[in-house]
């Protein structure tokens, strides 16, 4: 599956999106459910300013004294005692507002963190047990989008909002019962303007969807191009192409402000609409109040409490567009989340696995069909069979199929049809874990990953003794290396190990293989981009890995080819030629004669 294809098809599922995201919310919600308390009268403490402007008025700007009784009790406070009562009141509630604003956001951003690292977790764990293939397809910057972006904006985002909508239902619910105690027929119309206010919502979520799916593609496209920028660092300064990276990236940076641009144009008009909507809510009320006020049907003060109490109900209003922009975003990356949880690697597990526990008599290919793109052969009934502890090189044209054979034995790829068996199971039938422990590979460029030496030696085998990795160390010639390096096998190499040499790392991957102990070993083009001092280093230290064991090895060195037990011709996905140098040597026109002449016969002399 291409990631950038994503449609976000359920971004308007808003109960599956929260059914799916609720199993992550589930082990949080004391903490929320505390959070969600603290929200209720953090919202209708809004309402207290507006209420005590009632009293105010009516009694400390009127001059009145308030009489009540409680209890069968009469009590009195005058005018100038309720002056000063009513301010200090007031800041009274908005420090309690302060110290419960503070505990609603330190709880609501640490269960939103925790929700979102278990989310982005799980989604790591389905991304490293993906097949290789959708590794082939999608770039480095569509999937650090999807897999990290995403869930930051989904996870965190959705206990914000649900706080921020809790708060503010709570706090429209007190400013309603301020209006309604002021005057049920003022509050009558607020609230019928208010209703009126958010019919435009619905018009915006298609837009805000396709906008976020354009944006997510063109963030992946840049991260791409950064990552691209670092890792061909060298060949963009060895063939100029500076002014190429910069112009992609700036027509990146510039689709993306197409995209927002056509999202607010679109977009932007819902807020000024829904500020003139209320507008016209508070010029009705204030003409209506004003008659209620010349009847004797209402105080000053409960006017100006009910004024006061549709100001701060109305805020939210004026810019509910970005608010709603930013809940239907949360929604469209939580519909590409559950895309990705939904997704499945191609390589499957048997559903009752075999454990592989060695090789013992022979691998074979039998009729082997395979293609990457469908429609597109790659490898064409190969039929071939090799014994245990016997070494197999594989020679032929450029693109013709050899590392896709090896890359079958791991089971990298699955075939179309035909059968490869181990001792005549079927491959598919092994488990996964135990295939792939039997079977160490070293590549052209063996990526090393940061840590040290030793961490990456031990990735081989993380039970090996301290005997097994000196062992692999002195059978991978790294001795040398490891004895002028200050810290030794505690180097840190930098990324990619590109702190070493290329036939450092390509010893140090050797010494990985041969810390595994696997009796199957396969090298593919393992020497060939190394100048012939390197070469012949890491050539010795490949012939202490291939000892007593089942060798495949796709290689461009003479010595190598012609010391193998067999060869493999494999010209445009098919098996050609097979057996020794000497046979293979005796066929008139033969292919590997051919490929001896024009690529291995000059390398005679130096061998």
């Amino acid at each position: 599956m291409k990631l950038e294809a994503t449609s976000a098809k359920n971004s308007f599922k808003y109960s599956w999106l929260l059914s799916r995201i609720f199993p992550y919310i589930k082990p949080y919600l004391f903490r929320i459910f505390i959070g969600f308390l603290i929200a209720i009268p953090l919202g209708l403490l809004d309402g207290v300013t507006a209420f005590a402007l009632k009293p105010y008025m009516d009694y400390v700007v009127g001059g009145k004294t308030l009489e009540f009784t409680i209890l069968n009790h009469d009590f009195t406070i005058e005018s100038i005692t309720m002056a000063f009562v009513l301010p200090f009141g007031v800041v009274l509630f908005a420090l309690v507002q302060g110290v419960l604003k503070y505990l609603n956001e330190y709880i609501t951003t640490w269960t939103s963190q925790k929700i979102t690292n278990d989310v982005k977790i799980d989604l790591f764990h389905k991304l490293i047990y993906m097949h290789p293939q959708f590794f082939d397809e999608n770039s480095s910057g569509i999937i650090i989008s999807r897999y990290m972006n995403d869930p930051s904006t989904a996870s965190s985002g959705i206990v914000e909002q649900i706080k921020t909508i809790t708060t503010s239902l709570f706090g429209a619910l007190g400013l309603i019962a301020v209006m309604l105690y002021s005057s049920w027929r003022l509050a009558f119309i607020g609230i019928v303007v208010l209703c009126i206010a958010f019919v435009p919502v619905a018009l915006i979520r298609k837009r805000i969807k396709n906008a976020s799916n354009k944006n997510m593609v063109i963030g992946g496209n840049i991260t791409t191009n950064i990552n691209e920028t670092y890792g061909g660092n060298k060949i963009m300064t060895a063939y100029s192409l500076q002014q190429r990276q910069e112009n992609n990236f700036k027509e990146q940076i510039f689709k993306s402000f197409d995209v927002n641009m056509s999202l607010t144009k679109r977009a932007a008009w819902m807020s000024p609409l829904m500020y003139t909507i209320a507008s016209m809510g508070i010029a009705i009320v204030l003409g209506y109040g004003t008659y209620l006020i010349n009847s004797g049907q209402m105080t000053a003060g409960s006017f100006a409490s009910f004024v006061t109490s549709l100001l701060l109900l109305y805020k939210p209003v004026k810019t509910l567009g970005n608010t709603l922009t930013n809940i239907q975003n949360i929604f469209v990356a939580m519909g590409r989340v559950f895309e990705l949880f939904d997704l499945s690697s191609e390589i499957k597990e048997a559903e009752e696995p075999i454990e592989m526990k060695e090789l013992d008599r022979n691998i074979k290919f039998e009729n082997i069909n395979f293609e990457y793109i469908e429609g597109h052969s790659v490898l064409k009934n190969i039929n071939l069979t090799i014994n245990k502890n016997e070494t197999l090189a594989i020679v032929g044209n450029s693109g013709g199929g050899k590392s896709t054979i090896v890359n079958l034995l791991p089971r990298f790829y699955d075939i179309k049809s035909g059968s490869i068996k181990f001792d005549d199971i079927d491959v598919r039938k092994f488990s996964l874990k135990s295939l792939r422990d039997n079977i160490a590979m070293v590549f052209q460029d063996n990526f090393l990953f940061s840590g040290t030496i030793k961490e990456n030696i031990m990735m081989g085998n993380p039970k090996a003794t301290e005997v097994d990795l000196q062992n692999a160390v002195e059978a991978a010639h790294l001795n040398e290396l490891i004895d002028d390096l200050e810290q030794g096998l505690d180097t840190e190499l930098g990324e990619r190990g590109l702190t070493l040499s290329g036939g450092q790392r390509q010893r140090v991957a050797i010494a990985r293989a041969m810390i595994k102990k696997s009796p199957i070993v396969i090298l593919d083009e393992a020497t060939s981009a190394l100048d012939n001092k390197s070469e012949a280093i890491v050539q010795k230290a490949l012939d202490n890995l291939m000892k007593n064991k089942t060798v495949f090895v796709i290689a461009h060195r003479l010595s190598t080819i012609k010391n193998a037990d067999r060869i493999a011709v494999i010209n445009e996905g098919e098996l050609v030629e097979l057996g020794s140098h000497e046979e293979l040597m005796q066929i008139p026109d033969g292919q590997y004669k051919a490929l001896y002449e024009m690529q291995f016969k000059k390398q005679e002399q130096p061998v």
